[in-house]
C-alpha cells in the first residue's frame, strides 16, 4: 500500500536528479512521474476509503453487539423481579457469551479505528508530497528548457567560431587582396599613362621642330632666288 509513498521519497532524493540526467526528455519524464504519482495516490485512497468502511462494519457490529448485552442484562433482571432465578441465570450466561463477542468487537473496532486514522495520515502526507513534486515539476522543467535553450546558443556560437566566423575572415582576406590588385592596377596605369603622354609630347615637338626646318629651309631658298 506505501509503494507510492516510499517511491515519492526516494524521487523527492537525489536520486531524481540522476533520472533526469540519464532521460531523453527530462520534461516528458517529469509528466510521467507526476501522473505515476496521481494514479498511485488514487489507489490508496481507494484502499483508506476500504478501512474506513471496515472501521464503520466493526463499529456497527460492535454497538450491535453491546446492544445485545445491555437487553440481556435486562431481561436477566426482569426475571428476578419475577421470580424466575433459572431462566435469569441462563439469561446472564448467554450475556457473558454475548460480552466476550463484543469484547472481541470493541478490539477490533479501536484497531481498526487505529489503522483509519494512520492510514489518513499517510495520505495526507503523500498528497502533500504529489503538490510538492508538481510544484518541483514546472520548475524543473523551466530549467530544462533554459539548459536546452543555453545549450543551443552555445553551439551556434561554436559553430560560427569554427565555420561561418573563419569563412567570414577568408573572405574578408579575400576582399583585401582584390583591394590591393586594384590599387596595383591603378598605378601601373598610371605609370603607362605617363609614358604615353610624354612619348606623345615628343611626337609632337618632333613634328613642329621637322615642319620648322622645313619653313626655314624654304625662306633660304626663296632668299636664294631673290638674289
Amino acid at each position: 500500500m506505501f509503494r507510492f509513498f516510499n517511491r515519492v521519497k526516494t524521487i523527492v532524493s537525489s536520486e531524481l536528479n540522476a533520472l533526469l540526467s540519464k532521460a531523453e526528455d527530462p520534461g516528458k519524464m517529469l509528466d510521467q512521474f507526476i501522473m505515476d504519482m496521481g494514479k498511485d495516490i488514487s489507489d490508496v485512497e481507494a484502499a483508506v476509503a476500504k478501512q474506513i468502511a471496515n472501521e464503520k462494519v466493526l463499529k456497527n457490529k460492535y454497538e450491535e453487539a453491546a446492544g445485545h448485552v445491555k437487553r440481556r442484562e435486562e431481561q436477566a433482571i426482569k426475571a428476578l423481579e419475577s421470580g424466575d432465578e433459572d431462566l435469569a441465570r441462563r439469561v446472564l450466561e448467554d450475556k457473558n457469551k454475548q460480552q466476550q463477542h463484543a469484547d472481541s468487537l470493541k478490539a477490533s473496532y479501536e484497531e481498526a479505528q487505529k489503522l483509519s486514522s494512520e492510514l489518513k495520515g499517510k495520505l495526507n502526507e503523500m498528497r502533500a508530497e504529489y503538490e510538492d513534486m508538481k510544484m518541483k515539476k514546472d520548475s524543473l522543467k523551466a530549467r530544462s528548457e533554459s539548459a536546452k535553450a543555453r545549450a543551443k546558443v552555445n553551439r551556434t556560437l561554436s559553430g560560427i567560431g569554427d565555420g561561418a566566423k573563419s569563412g567570414f575572415q577568408r573572405m574578408e582576406e579575400k576582399v583585401i587582396q582584390h583591394e590591393a590588385e586594384a590599387e596595383t592596377s591603378d598605378e601601373l596605369r598610371s605609370i603607362n599613362k605617363s609614358l604615353d603622354d610624354e612619348l606623345a609630347v615628343l611626337d609632337k615637338t618632333s613634328s613642329v621642330d621637322s615642319e620648322l626646318a622645313a619653313l626655314k629651309a624654304k625662306l633660304q631658298q626663296d632668299k636664294a632666288e631673290e638674289a
